[in-house]
């Protein structure tokens, strides 16, 4: 695991990688609660046997459960010392480029993109790249922003 200490570690990181996930698998139970607590009950995330005769062969994961999947795999991956607190401030442009199908697993790349200076702290620009098991193209794409104070 990465740990970055202080703003100025953080800073001097800009443009590099700070991790690959391992792999993690995506089941079914896991997007039926996910279903269930979003209220997103679309059928190609839902009905096996419908999504079996879709494009896709068979259900495939909502996007933002795999965007959700972000916090986790950043957790494993790297960690932030030296600051008071963190908070989640956003996302930016994020995109599902392929499908996520059930069953398969899906693991997360972080870039650190860019830091700014905020009062209080920083504000922190991570690029997340979420990849498919065998894909060819990433399931998601997106620049997390996060806000660390240091008092």
């Amino acid at each position: 695991m990465l740990t970055l200490t202080g703003l100025d570690e953080v800073k001097a990181h800009v443009g590099q990688e700070l991790g690959v996930s391992d792999w993690h698998e995506v089941t079914q139970e896991a997007i039926d609660r996910f279903a269930e607590v979003t209220g997103d009950d679309y059928w190609i995330h839902l009905d096996v046997e419908r999504a079996k005769d879709s494009p896709f062969g068979g259900t495939i994961a909502h996007g933002y459960y795999t965007l959700s999947l972000g916090p986790m795999f950043s957790y494993r991956m790297f960690k932030l010392e030296g600051f008071a607190f963190g908070v989640n401030y956003g996302v930016n442009r994020v995109r599902f480029p392929a499908p996520m199908p059930v069953g398969d697993r899906v693991r997360m790349r972080a870039r650190l993109v860019g830091v700014d200076d905020i009062p209080g702290g920083a504000q922190i620009a991570t690029e997340l790249t979420f990849e498919r098991d065998g894909g060819d193209k990433p399931v998601c794409v997106a620049e997390s922003l996060s806000r660390v104070y240091t008092g």
